[in-house]
């Protein structure tokens, strides 16, 4: 017997054992009766299911909120901790090294134009002196950038970041194609002067953008 003849069994005896008040049961009633609790047992999975997936309440949102984070953001965060704020009129070392290098560069580009120095000419053997277009430019650049650093500006520091990778760029590239002991030596020291600068930058920059001491606001 299924469950349907079952119910309607139930349901028969049920009116059966009434029936001496209310005469008969119906049969249409009966039917009304089977197909309502059918369409109630029908339901019954489909609330189940809804209360399975009910919106998280705030307290697991927050709980959620307060998983630990990966390692390399733990990392970043101790090192973060670790930094100390300049104080005014602090710089550090490696920003004097190179507001310092930066000035030496713009006197030496300057001077050596002055005094009539030629230069080669691409890859022949001509030698020419540079014009005025040619010096100035670079000169001013690293004059300005040099200047900047000696304030321990950020953008001063960031653009003789991204000059000092340049030099390790081009620095590498002639390596791998050096033909000579002395140039390969030359060029190695080159690449590793350029790179302890780019590196003692990073740490140097993250300490430039914090707030001062007492001073809430943004980094320089």
């Amino acid at each position: 017997m299924s469950s349907r003849e079952r119910k309607r069994a139930e349901l028969r005896k049920r009116k059966e054992r009434g029936g001496g008040a209310a005469g008969q049961p119906d049969g249409g009633t009966e039917e009304l009766d089977v197909g309502a609790e059918e369409a109630r047992d029908a339901e019954a999975p489909v609330r189940s299911g809804t209360d399975a997936q009910e919106v998280p309440s705030p307290a697991d949102l927050a709980a959620a909120a307060e998983v630990p984070a990966s390692r390399s953001e733990a990392r970043n965060e101790a090192a973060r901790e670790r930094l100390v704020p300049l104080e005014e009129g602090e710089r550090p070392l490696v920003v004097t090294i190179g507001a310092v290098l930066s000035l030496l560069i713009a006197l030496s580009i300057v001077g050596a134009w002055i005094a009539g120095v030629e230069v080669q000419v691409g890859n022949t053997d001509i030698e020419e002196r540079p014009s005025a277009f040619q010096v100035f430019p670079p000169a001013i650049l690293f004059a300005v950038m040099g200047l900047g650093m000696l304030r321990a500006r950020y953008w001063a520091v960031l653009g003789f970041q991204a000059i000092m990778a340049i030099i390790m760029i081009g620095a590498f590239i002639t390596l791998i194609a050096a033909t000579s002991v002395f140039q390969a030596v030359s060029t190695f020291l080159v690449l590793a002067i350029a790179g302890t600068l780019f590196w003692f930058t990073v740490k140097a920059l993250a300490r430039i953008q914090m707030p001062a001491p007492g001073d809430p606001g943004p980094g320089r």
